[in-house]
């Protein structure tokens, strides 16, 4: 099968066999708010900003993270459903304060939680960087919860202040405020 045709919030999109229902979007110009997503690396679904309800032809319905799920025939997608919205006002109230970037389209002024994250969203964009396309792996996430933070293998800190290209992944600021 050359093309997988699908429907992306009531339009005809089509797809080869491999795209995920973030691409297919984007290429069809349906615009899927991500946070974590960077064309230069693997799909990571880490953010859950991204996430659509989707219908399968076998007539499942569920929430998915559109980053990661491969379209399939006959597959049905809403980007904008009250569940969807719900989702996603959840993870900018979660991050809050470090990534502003959706905050006022979806009308989040403030948060609910105390998350105790204040300087790093958890992207894993950095991370990702270095090990995918640096192949140096010097940079880990180290905590877990609200005391999971992006932290550095012993010794890495010169090398890395010295590189610096994962700094301009970080839209919180973090790497580059610490070294």
């Amino acid at each position: 099968m050359d093309t997988i045709r699908l429907e992306i919030d009531g339009r005809a999109v089509e797809g080869a066999p491999g795209t995920t229902v973030l691409q297919a979007a984007r290429s069809a110009g349906i615009e899927i708010p991500t946070l974590c997503d960077d064309d230069r690396l693997e799909p990571f679904g880490a953010c859950r900003m991204c996430m659509v309800e989707i219908e399968t032809a076998g007539g499942r319905k569920r929430v998915v993270a559109s980053c990661v799920y491969p379209i399939e025939e006959g597959l049905r997608v809403w980007t904008k459903t009250e569940t969807v919205v719900k989702i996603r006002k959840m993870v900018i109230e979660l991050l809050w304060p470090s990534w502003q970037t959706y905050a006022e389209e979806y009308g989040v002024t403030s948060s609910r939680f105390q998350t105790g994250i204040a300087d790093c969203s958890q992207c894993g964009r950095c991370l990702r960087y270095c090990a995918e396309i640096k192949k140096e792996n010097r940079i880990y996430f180290k905590g877990r919860g609200v005391e999971r933070r992006p932290a550095l293998v012993e010794g890495a800190e010169l090398s890395c202040r010295s590189c610096g290209e994962c700094f301009t992944l970080c839209n919180s600021g973090w790497i580059a405020s610490r070294y």
